[in-house]
């Protein structure tokens, strides 16, 4: 009321002043409002962002739409937090959420375009390419390279064309997009080589498993029983040209199908006679293997260098020896069980036993072995002594003689095997050992045939003149 008093112009002064000091005053509350209206505009800007990504809309108008919709917001709350008489500026505060909103959206544009770019990558382009391009591979024919071409290309541009639609809800610049695309393009054929490198590291149990199902099995799949009419040496040939084209397929990437003489090499090297075939090729002047490169291929593109064909063609061809050798003996025993009739000496020996004492000593070896040295005995016996001479004047006469030199030749034997064992004992002594076996069995077989003929042979003189003798 004591204005009233004051002139006019002093009220206006004291009124000016004294609304400044209330709007300083009031100005750091303030501040606090709009920085609490600033969180939760902000707040409630991502929430509103992450339920409209969630409910599957495009990013850049949710992005928008959110934005335009907390703008309005803020505002609303800035006019209900500015005091009347104040000359605030709003502009500091809306640049600072409308930048705050920005940078919110673009961390979370770029993680999505990375979980965007996994998933194209790691899920989609491997699970497209991976296991079509391994099976093709594992089969080894002519045309593996150009089917994996064919899947390449197809696959590449299905997945970059679902990619770019992926993309375009983003509303990327022109550039970022084709760098984006031409990464992912790159990926594909990584992966693609990734993959043949995988199984070039393992080509040789490769080749090992496609050489034995070769050979183990016909064309139908069916198991091979190597009867008698089966080429292995065709068969194995065949094999082995299977296994040299997996080598072939594995050795270089083709993706950009330029024309190579891997396979004509390999072929001329290593399965058509090796130095002497190739110095015969026209198309080779000197062993195309010895070196680490390959013609018209590049060395990223190099997956097995020739000198390492080489070395895995050695080890392959030494660790499928035995197969072979197993058909081949699988192949002779089927030969011999299809002749249907026994050996010559099982057919006598079943003749003269019979078939109970042929079974008795098959069960008993050692029977075997007595009749063995038996006969060995008996013809030893009938060389020494000409026993048919002893026998043509009658068989008493002939049995008794054989009888009476039977021991004598077995203690000679003895002797002679004690004599041995003497010489060994005393081969240092030369000079004084006993005369030899040969000359002491000489004389006695000399003095017993001249025995033997003394007393059986009547017609001798000597029998004549006891006989005279005896008579007069």
């Amino acid at each position: 009321m004591e204005t009233m008093y004051f002139d006019e112009g002093v009220r206006t002064v004291k009124r000016q002043q004294l609304q400044s000091e209330i709007v300083n005053h009031t100005h750091p509350a303030f501040e606090t409002v709009i920085e609490h209206l600033h969180c939760t505009v902000l707040s409630k800007f991502k929430n509103d962002l992450e339920q409209l990504l969630r409910s599957g809309e495009r990013f850049a108008a949710s992005a928008r739409h959110c934005a335009q919709s907390s703008s309005v917001e803020f505002e609303a709350g800035w006019r209900d937090a500015v005091v009347k008489h104040a000359d605030w500026d709003a502009t500091n505060s809306r640049n600072k959420l409308q930048q705050s909103m920005e940078v919110h959206t673009a961390c979370l544009r770029i993680a999505k375009l990375d979980e965007l770019k996994a998933t194209y990558k790691v899920k989609k382009l491997l699970d497209a390419l991976s296991g079509p391009v391994q099976s093709i591979l594992e089969t080894g024919e002519r045309d593996s390279w150009a089917s994996i071409r064919r899947l390449y290309r197809r696959e590449t541009e299905h997945i970059i064309l679902t990619f770019s639609d992926s993309l375009s809800e983003y509303e990327l610049d022109q550039t970022t997009s084709v760098e984006m695309v031409l990464e992912l393009r790159e990926h594909a054929k990584c992966t693609v080589v990734k993959k043949a490198r995988e199984e070039a590291g393992n080509i040789l149990i490769r080749m090992k498993g496609r050489f034995s199902t070769v050979l183990s099995h016909d064309k139908d799949l069916m198991p091979r029983t190597w009867m008698a009419n089966e080429d292995i040496h065709a068969i194995t040939r065949e094999a082995r040209l299977a296994a040299l084209r997996l080598m072939s397929v594995m050795a270089a990437v083709r993706l950009d199908d330029k024309p190579d003489k891997i396979d004509r090499a390999l072929m001329v090297s290593l399965l058509d006679g090796g130095p002497l075939c190739w110095k015969r090729s026209i198309e080779f002047t000197s062993d195309p293997l010895a070196s680490t490169t390959w013609q018209e291929v590049s060395p990223q593109d190099t997956l097995i260098t020739p000198v390492q064909c080489k070395s895995i063609w050695r080890q392959f061809k030494a660790e499928t020896e035995y197969p072979v050798a197993q058909a081949i003996l699988m192949q002779e025993a089927h030969r011999r069980s299809n002749n249907s009739l026994p050996p010559a000496w099982t057919i006598l020996v079943l003749a003269i036993l019979g078939f109970n004492e042929f079974m008795f000593l098959l069960r008993n070896p050692v029977y075997i072995l007595g009749l063995f040295l038996a006969f060995v005995l008996s013809y030893a016996v009938w060389l020494q002594y000409d026993i048919r001479a002893y026998f043509r004047h009658g068989t008493v006469s002939g049995l008794i003689t054989v009888s009476s030199s039977l021991l004598p030749t077995i203690m000679d034997i003895v002797t002679a095997i004690i004599n041995m064992s003497h010489r060994k004992k005393h081969s240092l002594h030369r000079s004084r050992r006993a005369p030899p076996y040969h000359a002491q069995s000489l004389s006695n077989q000399s003095q017993q045939h001249a025995e033997v003929h003394y007393h059986a042979s009547p017609d001798s003189p000597s029998s004549v003149d006891s006989s005279s003798g005896g008579d007069s």
